[in-house]
């Protein structure tokens, strides 16, 4: 899976949180909302590459193009998790690295969901 530039990141941040499919100008707004001020054009360009990742999907049928995310922030991140594992030399020490420094929380979150794996 292709890693996010801060810009990807920020876009994607706004599809995600997005409960429609949106247009360049709806992404333009969200992000100026969040104080990032950027032309519709350099949007474009930002949602063009982010198809070409496979981050995004577009519907062509009208004008504008709408833009939403082919799949959640969640399985994104859980996509990441996967490939930085994948990339260690030593699976045990990461995963005892990771487990080690979650709260008491996301670690009874991590039994629960192991438990019902099995």
């Amino acid at each position: 899976m292709s890693t996010l530039g801060e810009l990807e990141r920020a876009v994607m941040d706004a599809v995600w949180d997005a409960p429609a499919p949106l247009t360049a100008y709806d992404v333009q707004a969200l992000l100026q909302e969040r104080g990032r001020a950027l032309a519709a054009t350099t949007l474009l360009t930002v949602l063009s590459r982010l198809e070409k990742k496979g981050f995004v999907s577009s519907e062509r049928t009208a004008r504008p193009y709408r833009y939403a995310s082919v799949a959640s922030r969640a399985d994104h991140v859980a996509e990441l998790m996967h490939e930085v594992l994948g990339e260690s030399r030593d699976r045990m020490a990461v995963l005892e690295r990771f487990v080690g420094s979650v709260s008491d929380e996301d670690a009874e979150v991590l039994r629960r969901l192991l438990r019902d794996a099995s």
